[in-house]
């Protein structure tokens, strides 16, 4: 099967890519360092010929509103538009637990989001919505991202994150499957408050930051309550537990 994957040069697309091509399926990698630009569509025509599926990984490296509904509503559109000339038969696309919530009480970059996943389920193509929980990766700038001195502010909400290699491991088998024409989601095995979730990344690594709880902190630009990053309880979860991956990152290293 050919496939393209849109961002697979980043952190869960390499894992997706590597994993198809060790399946034996013919992937194409549209990056910007590919020469692919999903956004103005340079490249797009020649990436698509003879794609069966396309795997949208791409991500807005800005987190407002307005910039990153922009993003989202530009690529996406290219996407969908140049995937339905070229025969594209089904459309994945990676996005966020939390997202059509998070729309409706915050906007922000999650408004962005949902309207990325607004324009796939109504676009004339076969699709796939995966919507994954927060990555165990970014825990450690998420708590770098809340420092003030030496004290790490977050919101009092709970998550239940999940490896990378989950996550590619979900895109994976959601590609080679039927098209659901839904949104399924994943998780990891465990829930934890935020605060405690990023005290144990800065506990592996001897930092000795405190974090606090702080009912103003906020979540990629919105306030958060307590379950709106939470999945569903019919989401898949993978058993990759955190402290299991901080092990195996302390012994990498």
């Amino acid at each position: 099967m050919r496939i393209v994957v849109v961002g697979g040069t980043g952190l869960i697309g390499t894992k997706v890519v590597d994993r198809l091509r060790r399946a034996g399926h013919d992937v194409v990698v549209a990056a910007r360092g590919t020469g692919v630009n999903s956004y103005t569509a340079e490249g797009l025509d020649e990436a698509l010929d003879g794609a069966e599926t396309v795997v949208d990984l791409s991500n807005s490296s800005y987190t407002d509103q307005a910039g990153a509904l922009d993003f989202f509503y530009a690529s996406t559109l290219n996407l969908l538009t140049f995937g339905k000339a070229a025969g594209v038969r089904h459309h994945v696309a990676l996005s966020v637990v939390g997202t059509d919530r998070l729309a409706q009480t915050e906007r922000g970059y999650f408004f962005a989001k949902d309207a990325q996943e607004t324009l796939i389920r109504r676009s004339a193509l076969p699709y796939s919505l995966v919507h994954a929980t927060q990555f165990f990766e970014f825990v450690r700038s998420i708590g770098d991202a809340a420092a003030r001195d030496n004290l790490i502010h977050l919101a009092r909400a709970s998550v239940q994150p999940i490896a990378g290699n989950d996550v590619a491991a979900a895109v994976v088998q959601t590609t080679l499957g039927e098209p659901t024409m839904s949104t399924t989601e994943f998780a990891g095995p465990e829930v934890f408050a935020m605060t405690d979730l990023v005290q144990l990344e800065l506990h592996s690594r001897n930092d000795p930051r405190q974090v606090v709880a702080d009912p103003l902190a906020r979540y990629f630009g919105t306030t958060l309550t307590a379950d709106e990053l939470l999945p569903g309880a019919d989401a898949f979860r993978f058993p990759t537990r955190f402290e299991d991956w901080l092990q195996q990152q302390t012994e990498a290293d």
